[in-house]
């Protein structure tokens, strides 16, 4: 039975993506090894078909996190007997490609996004240095991998001269569909996702003055602090509830019931503009229309299927007659809604799983 690794910097309960992912290769007969970090406060993984390790670290932000993570990994990879190794992102290219070229076995990248074009990156000048750099030297090394869309596709191999297959992080094809509020006081907007730098939440959170609905915010990230502080400076608290961050199980119940999703980006770095988010396709999974950024990789679906109400710009003004618009307009509601019903029979896990085994049935026998 062939052994694949996969290795992430994050904490695995969350993380819905490396569950599908694993669950379908542990389901096509691999055994499979998720290993990420314990994070002080978040649940242990419950019994799952793949086998999981949580590393624990002292550090837990800035380079000296990525240090010492980077460091642990490797020293536990080389206790173990893996035939097939997988990097998930650039923030573990380096001990998986060392330890690859150890033991002389094969190498995947699994790139959900540009790492080094990230917002949060970008805009620390030195920083974007290192990972240029890292991504420069190792990534042509890793011949075989799988990206969001086709965008990163053509990216990937005009910077690095590699040739990676797409695979979206679509979700799971569910067959209910809770009824939506029939009131607008009642009406729930939901942005669910990392609440990380260049998600818009400077202009999305003010914006919410002007708009007679209440905003869910469930998720964690390191932009969590300025989004609490801007909640309280706005004196909004009656508006915005922070619900943190949600176990899948419980996340796939609660997106139905919200009457729109938040789908936001800043246009600062690559990644933030070509990115294809995985809450785009739950939104649409969940049978909910949804505010978004007209940036192309979304456009794309929206020419095929009509999910969204699009928006060119993310100004505080721009959002609050979005979100007016969408909220008032019951024909356009009604329309964007069952354009998601049309839509989910075709995004969905079942119909992309199949690609994701034909690329490791490929890897693994080549």
């Amino acid at each position: 039975m062939t052994r694949i690794y996969f290795t992430v910097t994050n904490s695995i309960v969350y993380d819905q993506r490396m569950q599908r992912i694993c669950t379908s290769l542990s389901n096509d007969g691999y055994a499979v090894f998720l290993i990420g970090r314990k994070i002080k406060g978040h649940p242990l993984p419950e019994k799952t078909p793949y086998q999981t390790q949580l590393l624990q670290c002292f550090f837990s932000r800035s380079v000296l996190f990525y240090v010492e993570y980077n460091l642990r990994l490797f020293f536990y990879l080389i206790t173990q007997k893996i035939d097939v190794i997988c990097a998930i992102d650039a923030d573990t290219l380096l001990p998986c490609l060392f330890y690859s070229k150890l033991k002389n076995i094969k190498r995947v990248y699994d790139a959900h996004e540009y790492f080094s074009e990230q917002k949060e990156i970008v805009t620390r000048r030195r920083i974007q240095i290192i990972w240029q750099l890292i991504e420069k030297w190792c990534v042509p090394q890793f011949k075989n991998g799988y990206t969001v869309n086709d965008i990163l596709q053509t990216k990937f191999q005009q910077n690095f001269g590699v040739k990676y297959s797409v695979i979206r992080n679509l979700p799971i094809l569910s067959t209910h569909l809770p009824p939506k509020s029939a009131s607008v006081n009642d009406k729930i907007i939901l942005y669910q996702g990392s609440v990380n730098h260049g998600r818009c939440f400077e202009t999305l959170i003010p914006a919410m003055k002007q708009v007679p609905a209440v905003l869910w915010i469930i998720g964690t990230g390191n932009f969590y602090a300025e989004v609490q502080a801007m909640i309280k400076a706005h004196r909004l608290e009656d508006k915005i509830k922070l619900l943190g961050p949600m176990l899948p199980e419980k996340l796939i119940t609660i997106t139905p019931t919200a009457y729109f999703g938040i789908t936001l980006f800043e246009a600062k770095g690559f990644n933030q503009t070509n990115s294809l988010a995985n809450r785009f396709f739950d939104y649409i999974m969940a049978g909910i229309p949804q505010i978004c950024v007209n940036y192309p990789a979304y456009a794309a679906i929206q020419q095929k299927y009509t999910v969204a109400y699009l928006v060119n710009d993310t100004n505080e003004n721009t959002l609050a007659a979005a979100m007016n618009n969408l909220l008032s307009d019951a024909v356009l509601y009604t329309q964007l809604q069952q354009q998601c019903i049309i839509a989910r029979k075709e995004l969905n896990w079942q119909k992309e799983e199949i690609k994701l085994l034909s690329f490791w049935r490929s890897t693994c026998t080549s």
